[in-house]
């Protein structure tokens, strides 16, 4: 089976009634676990983004302060785990500025919690990578915004 292009699946969408693509959208949520939370934030979550970072941002708060730290094969488990959940919603919510409050918050929890970063060379590397896409989404923002992101990065890291 050849996979559609996005152009050819919204033109097929256009000409579908209602009902049709009522039928679509819940197949399609009873597919994939992926597609589900996607619906659910366009539908419930995308209209208030302040909300829905807080929520998150407690939700990274919670897995970065329950790090198992009994030795730094499990923090870095842990925290690849957390890093893989924050991927999955800066994907769901396709905001840069959403995309750099949730890193930026993450980095500081990392920070406030001590994760033990100089331990482990894998574990400088994913804070390092976090900080990297940070600075990378900065771009694709609004000047004014990159000065106060900019800054609040900078104080996390000082």
């Amino acid at each position: 089976m050849e996979v559609a292009t996005v152009h050819q699946i919204k033109k097929e969408l256009e000409t579908l009634d209602h009902k049709n693509l009522l039928a679509i959208c819940l197949r399609l949520a009873k597919f994939k676990k992926e597609n589900k939370e996607l619906l659910t934030y366009m539908l419930f979550e995308a209209d208030d983004q302040e909300a829905f970072c807080q929520q998150v941002k407690a939700e990274l708060t919670s897995q970065v302060t329950a790090a198992n730290r009994a030795n730094v094969y499990w923090t870095k488990k842990s925290i690849r785990k957390t890093i893989k959940y924050l991927d999955k919603i800066v994907r769901i919510s396709a905001s840069k500025e959403t995309e750099i409050e949730l890193r930026t918050h993450f980095v500081r929890a990392m920070k406030e919690q001590h994760i033990p970063m100089h331990r482990s060379r894998v574990m400088a590397n994913m804070f390092d990578r976090q900080v990297k896409k940070i600075e990378s989404a900065l771009e694709k923002i609004h000047e004014d915004l990159q000065y106060d992101y900019r800054e609040e990065l900078h104080e996390i890291l000082a």
